[in-house]
């Protein structure tokens, strides 16, 4: 304890030699985390790890290691404390602080998301009727979040009468959420409270009955789905579904048509539905398709059918189907829209007379709008390489305007309403950038294609200052996600100004585990072939290097999450690319933390990852996990942040890789770990708290740079 503690340690200085961007330290000792060997074996392959203890949140020794990074930390760049100050209020400055949504219409009401000015938190508001009705605050966030280090407030859900409203509460960042109810009418907030849930619950049409899910309290997993009575003690709630298989999550909505009550059970590869007269709540719910391991499927409603996105015989992009309400066991699907192999179907919204399908084709976003008549087939045009678009919230059925979002890297996010039968866009708001230097004709977009070691190009998305010169000389920030199929689109973002206009490049790589390009992009990219998540990201690396866009002086990469397990894979397989590397709550104890289906999420995540308790997938999770992997070699300079009550990737996971870096490193470069004490996963609450966490990312890498202004 008193080596953990005694970090009273000399001042602290900083060198940039011309040639050398490293920082650099002197009188300064990093704490060094004790060493308790414990024993793991499986499948006869025995691994010994040194820093295990961390995992006792409770324990004063790992709040002290914890505490004694910080300090470590907040001493490191301690000279960079006035720069990070100037960031914040830098990006602070762009932001439009009494800001407010596009008002959307839901049940006779218009509701609207607002900001005050000097407040971090939004105020929920609607009109009945008109948009010059009166306001009617549902919440004022600012006013519920005092007292607290962190607040979320979510789930919004208001009954058919439009006289009560659910919502849930998260005071600390463990995404356990408890449900209240609050009466629209008189402003009072009933006294029965729902523990230990998503957050999110659903109204029946009867006004009374309230669908919602709870998680299990040690592993977090969505697991049960209850249904209260208004007025009644939440200790009586009937459990009406619970699902056992471990690798699945459950959750309850309602359909747009607002007929039925679903319920949805999903893992990574399969997926199963049940769905309930929304007017008859005390009814048993009816399955709509067993589930079959593979199968994966969604559900609308629209009239006498359900329309069903699935990827049933082998239609790896998904296909549109379409069954009677009255027979929905998969015998009765038929094909609206056929499988395509250039074409990922991701999502349809219903209309009365229009069906809406969004895809990608090429790794760009595309809005289809088809009548339901067959008097029109078409997309909505957007002319541009680097983009993202995707249609916004979309609740009232009998409308002929779609309402969806667009922006680009360049270009700030717009909401534009598209009149289905004429063609026209109206852009009802442009996000605006303020503090008066900004001017979207000073940056440039790109797309360019690496070539992956196996022949495979990558798409990469590019944004930079114009007039930068390729010479090798600029600095570059590659980011990237790489897992669940999630695909990092390329987005606008205020926040990145203040790297482009210090000379910065800013490049997304598009590399497989995503599903930039199509679903089978995401299969090349899990399980067993998890590496080419690892070796695509490095290979667009010295692609960048090998254009003059940059050089391994001034590349840095950053990655959060499961972007983090790609980071601390990549420093371990190619270190001498990066000058520095931020990894922001890192997954990197693969094999550990897959082992111990205790921990959040985990049994959920066989799919992705593989089952370790497998030895080929145990002995594949090994090879590339970074915990198992760290060597002594030179590693880049670093910044890894965690928060101490993350539910998703849990503190010690990079608490112990920082500790066992250190313990192997043979560099003297920075390697610092900050832990938010008061947050979990998605760090600080608040718009603005949060922007704090990202100047001291932009100052680590500028002063990397030896970028003080």
């Amino acid at each position: 304890m008193k080596r953990l503690l005694g970090i009273l340690l000399g001042c602290v200085t900083f060198a940039n030699a011309q040639n050398d961007n490293n920082l650099k330290t002197e009188n300064m000792v990093p704490p060094i985390a004790k060493k308790e060997a414990k024993k793991l074996e499986k499948h006869g392959d025995v691994r010994i790890d040194n820093y295990f203890w961390m995992n006792q949140r409770e324990n004063p020794e790992v709040i002290a290691y914890l505490n004694a990074e910080n300090a470590y930390n907040d001493k490191m760049t301690a000279h960079t404390k006035d720069f990070q100050e100037k960031l914040f209020e830098e990006m602070k400055s762009r932001i439009k602080e009494d800001d407010e949504s596009v008002p959307y219409k839901l049940n006779g009401y218009w509701y609207i998301t607002r900001f005050e000015k000097g407040y971090d938190y939004p105020v929920y508001s609607r009109k009945k009727g008109s948009l010059d009705a009166s306001e009617e605050v549902m919440f004022n966030v600012n006013d519920m979040a005092k007292g607290y280090d962190y607040y979320s407030l979510g789930g919004l859900n208001v009954s058919m009468d439009n006289k009560l409203v659910a919502f849930g509460t998260d005071t600390l960042s463990r995404r356990k959420y408890t449900i209240r109810i609050k009466n629209l009418e008189t402003g009072e907030i009933y006294s029965e409270e729902i523990k230990n849930t998503t957050g999110s619950s659903t109204w029946a049409n009867d006004n009374k009955t309230l669908f919602y899910t709870k998680k299990d309290p040690q592993t977090l997993r969505s697991y049960r789905i209850y249904k209260h009575i208004l007025g009644t003690d939440p200790s009586e709630d009937q459990l009406v579904y619970e699902e056992n298989d471990d690798t699945f999550n459950t959750y309850v909505y309602k359909s747009k048509s607002r007929q039925y009550i679903i319920i949805g059970s999903h893992s990574t590869m399969t997926t199963e539905y049940r769905f309930l007269d929304a007017d008859r709540p005390e009814e048993q719910f009816q399955v709509f398709q067993t589930r079959e391991r593979g199968l994966e499927y969604s559900i609308s409603h629209y009239g006498d059918h359900f329309y069903v996105v699935t990827n049933k015989d082998k239609a790896t992009n998904f296909k549109l189907m379409k069954t009677p309400v009255t027979a929905t066991s998969q015998e009765n699907w038929e094909d609206v829209i056929p499988h395509r192999d250039d074409y990922l179907l991701e999502d349809i919204d219903i209309f009365k007379d229009y069906l809406v399908v969004s895809e990608r084709h090429n790794g760009l976003n595309a809005i289809r709008i088809i009548a339901w008549d067959g008097s029109k087939d078409a997309y909505i045009p957007f002319g541009s390489e680097t983009y993202t678009a995707y249609t916004s919230i979309n609740p009232d059925f009998d409308t002929d305007i779609l309402r969806y979002s667009y922006n680009s890297l360049t270009t700030p996010t717009q909401v534009v309403d598209y009149n289905m039968n004429t063609g026209e866009k109206t852009v009802l708001k442009e996000q605006e950038v303020l503090g008066g230097k900004f001017d979207k004709e000073n940056y440039t977009s790109e797309r360019i294609w690496a070539t992956a070691e196996d022949g495979t190009k990558i798409p990469v998305s590019l944004v930079y200052r114009k007039g930068i010169k390729k010479d090798g000389s600029n600095p570059l920030l590659q980011y990237a996600y790489g897992s669940y199929g999630s695909t990092i689109d390329p987005y606008f973002s205020t926040v990145r100004l203040s790297l482009l206009d210090r000379g910065f490049i800013y490049a997304i790589a598009h590399i497989r585990g995503g599903e930039y390009l199509g679903r089978q992009w995401y299969e090349n990219g899990k399980l067993f072939t998890k590496k080419n998540t690892f070796t695509d990201f490095i290979d667009v690396s010295k692609y960048l290097i090998d254009q003059n866009y940059t050089s391994s002086d001034h590349l840095y990469a950053m990655g959060g999450s499961a972007g983090g397990l790609l980071m601390g894979a990549v420093v371990n397989m190619a270190p001498q690319l990066y000058n520095g590397v931020i990894a922001a709550v890192p997954f990197v104890d693969v094999v550990t933390t897959m082992l111990d289906d205790s921990i959040p999420l985990t049994t959920g995540e066989y799919d992705e990852w593989g089952n370790p308790n497998n030895k080929e997938y145990y002995e594949y999770m090994k090879s590339y996990s970074p915990y198992d992997n760290v060597v002594a070699q030179d590693y880049p300079n670093m910044l890894v942040t965690t928060g101490l009550h993350d539910s998703q990737v849990q503190y010690w996971e990079p608490a112990k890789w920082v500790a066992k870096l250190r313990e192997f490193k043979t560099d003297d470069h920075v390697l610092l770990l900050h832990t938010n004490m008061d947050a979990g996963h998605g760090g600080a609450s608040g718009r603005f708290e949060s922007l704090k966490e990202v100047a001291e990312e932009y100052a680590f890498l500028l002063d990397l740079e030896g970028i003080s202004e």
